[in-house]
């Protein structure tokens, strides 16, 4: 007996990792996938004195600091700033930080990179936190229902899934208005697919990857409710309204209590220790609620 032909083929386009919560992300050819996502995906992250996480939100130059992966460092380069060398395996003092409404075990990364974060985002007192991969940090089981899914200091889904075809809807409608088109960086996703109409990975039941090691199966389970964030430019910590005005014209959703969603929270169902490349074939059938 044949198989049913999948409803959805796309393919992977880009590959996003973050390894700095907040601060500009690393485009890959591969990536890792892991228990809590992408390999070093917002393993670290910048608390404030008392312990309380930080972001663009409050602090739009963290979009400034570009992260570069090397085989045992992370270097963090900033406009007017030394580099600074983290060694990957390395951890320092053991601290309790606080993410959202989830306080975690951590470990402080020490007194030079909290003075130059400290010195570039001109805030007195910020600290740099890895997270300890002994916690379990899962995401809100109303969304994941009976499924385990891990993360670091992300928001609160280890992936996030974006389509090149959403992105220029938007841009679309950005240049209708007469402004300039932005870029997917804005929206910081993991995956981003090509091959699909705007939006359709908002409908999709599953995400199937077939790679040399096997099968990589991905869960859409909640759309992506975005903050002001998408309104930076990455490339000047600049702020303008106009993205996120642009979204409550289409893009207000009830599933997520009326608030703009664009791209997928996705999780990982099948494939630990496997990696995603771009170019692969991803398929998937459509969801039915």
């Amino acid at each position: 007996m044949s198989t049913p032909a999948p409803e959805v083929s796309a393919r992977i386009a880009r590959l996003f990792v973050y390894p700095v919560k907040s601060c500009a992300g690393v485009e890959l050819r591969e990536a890792l996938l892991t228990d809590t996502g992408f390999d070093l995906d917002r393993a670290w992250m910048v608390v404030d004195a008392a312990g309380e996480f930080v972001t663009q939100r409050e602090l739009p130059r963290m979009a400034l600091i570009r992260p570069t992966l090397k085989l045992s460092e992370v270097i963090l380069r900033a406009p007017g700033m030394l580099a600074l060398h983290l060694a990957i395996d390395t951890v320092e003092e053991p601290v309790q930080v606080k993410v959202w409404n989830d306080t975690v075990p951590a470990f402080d990364m020490g007194a030079i990179a909290a003075q130059w974060f400290s010195d570039f985002l001109g805030r007195p007192g910020l600290r740099l936190v890895r997270f300890d991969p002994e916690h379990d940090r899962a995401s809100n089981r109303d969304w994941t229902g009976a499924d385990t899914a891990l993360n670091q200091f992300q928001d609160g889904y280890p992936l996030l899934v974006i389509s090149t075809a959403s992105l220029e809807l938007l841009n679309e409608k950005l240049r209708a208005a007469g402004h300039e088109a932005v870029g997917i960086e804005r929206f910081r996703p993991n995956i981003v697919l090509e091959g699909v109409e705007a939006h359709d990975e908002d409908r999709m039941a599953q995400m199937d990857i077939a790679t040399g090691e096997g099968l990589v199966r991905l869960r859409p389970v909640k759309p992506c409710p975005r903050c002001p964030i998408p309104d930076i430019d990455p490339a000047t910590a600049q702020s303008n309204p106009v993205v996120s005005d642009t979204l409550q014209g289409y893009r207000r959703s009830d599933v997520v209590g009326g608030a703009v969603a664009f791209g997928m929270n996705v999780i990982v169902m099948e494939g630990l220790e496997r990696t995603l490349r771009v170019g692969q074939a991803v398929t998937g059938d459509w969801k039915f609620d």
